[in-house]
């Protein structure tokens, strides 16, 4: 893909021929402050700024700049350590003057040409170049030295270069501002969780549908969903499931890209569609595990750690059901009784009769089916504009595989 007013064959050269080197010093995220001179430390690079070209710096140093390394308008950033090979190979272009740059940063320098066309070009078709001469196992290590033998390519006309950045720039915008619906979408949703659901301890939500009133029922896990432990003998079903936060009961091997579960799996729990399982490993996230339900396949069998039920319809709405546990509400009948010192590796340590035993608050069938409505709602908004998302995201990777050499 080229602009038809461009046809000059591309310049290639090796990165170190067209650029100087250096490294930022200093600044530790303790040494952020509120107010001072702003300023990138390199694990922002991984957590912060997502797109290849930075356009609003986040933190502030108060520290004196008299010994620190400021960017010069156009340099172009990559971390000098990571975890892994590939997220080392991470490139963000500074379009500003000085800007403090911390320490365990690369600086590439270039003498003449865009430093945004750069970015995105060692960012997307030079990413496993790269992540190739990076070092090292348990961490990962980018030197200068590696990165001047990346060979590039390049348009002879700055004009052409800056062009190319012009449009995966305004695809980046796209993305941010997508991003940010995404989140706001995301925000609401958890408010409306809190408001909408009762903990064991209250009588009645914060924010109650027009025309439904009345305390709500306390009643056991088991009054309202029945326990599923029917084993996969003769290795009937072989799609293993396992929780993943974000994306629910997942395809195991599909997921993590590798077999984890054993050969026999005999053991293994049969789920269908609409069954919920209970993961009771915690996490920072979710610090009392996660229960999700099957949405995405008719079938699948499941780890025996796992706890898994189906609700009973006549009391309680599947869907009402999934949004409930996706709030915080249901937290505090599980602290109840597995605390802070019942954890065993990674694991709360409570049995399957003292789950199906915990307290849970719930209105009648139809406030549920009401509830359900709204947040169905909701969550079907939330994944047309995550889909949206990540077809943007394909046409960017389009473009940056068509747009470059």
């Amino acid at each position: 893909m080229r602009f038809p007013e461009f046809s000059e064959e591309w310049i290639e050269s090796k990165l170190g021929d067209i650029a100087d080197f250096s490294k930022g010093a200093g600044i530790s995220k303790d040494q952020r402050s509120e107010k001072g001179n702003p300023c990138i430390l390199y694990g922002e690079l991984y957590t912060r700024y997502k797109s290849e070209v930075i356009t609003n710096v986040f933190s502030k140093t108060a520290l004196p700049d008299s010994d620190l390394v400021k960017s010069k308008a156009n340099d172009i950033i990559i971390p000098a350590s990571g975890e892994t090979a590939e997220d080392i190979a991470t490139a963000r272009c500074v379009p500003f003057d000085n800007i403090l740059l911390g320490g365990d940063l690369n600086i590439i320098r270039l003498h003449e040409q865009d430093g945004k066309f750069f970015s995105y070009q060692l960012n997307g078709v030079r990413k496993y170049d790269i992540a190739t001469v990076a070092q090292g196992v348990s961490v990962v290590h980018l030197h200068a030295g590696d990165l001047k033998g990346i060979t590039v390519k390049y348009p002879s006309h700055i004009a052409e270069q800056e062009k190319i950045s012009q449009i995966l720039g305004l695809i980046d915008d796209r993305i941010a501002t997508q991003s940010k619906i995404i989140e706001e979408l995301t925000t609401l949703r958890s408010a409306l969780y809190d408001s909408m659901f009762c903990s064991p301890g209250q009588e009645m939500p914060k924010f109650r549908i027009q025309s439904f009133s009345g305390k709500w029922q306390l009643c056991q896990l088991n009054e309202i969903c029945s326990r599923k432990s029917i084993k996969n003998k003769d290795n009937l079903y072989s799609r293993v499931l396992t929780i993943a936060a974000q994306h629910g009961l997942v395809d195991q091997e599909s997921f993590f890209k590798k077999r984890i579960a054993s050969e026999n799996l005999e053991s293994y729990l049969c789920l269908e569609k609409g069954d919920f399982a209970y993961n009771k490993s915690y996490s920072s996230d979710y610090p009392w595990g996660a229960v999700k339900r099957l949405s995405n396949f008719d079938k699948g069998i499941i780890s025996p750690l796992y706890i898994c039920f189906t609700p009973k319809p006549e009391v309680v709405d599947p869907d009402y059901l999934a949004h409930y546990f996706e709030s915080t509400k249901w937290h505090s009948g599980i602290s109840e009784i597995s605390g802070e010192g019942a954890r065993n590796h990674g694991l709360l340590n409570m049995s399957v009769i003292d789950y199906f035993n915990t307290c849970h608050r719930i209105p009648g069938l139809d406030e549920q089916k009401a509830i359900a409505r709204r947040l169905n709602a909701i969550a079907h908004k939330l994944q047309t504009e995550q889909e949206y998302l990540e077809l943007l995201n394909r046409q960017k990777d389009c473009f940056l595989k068509q747009m470059f050499i």
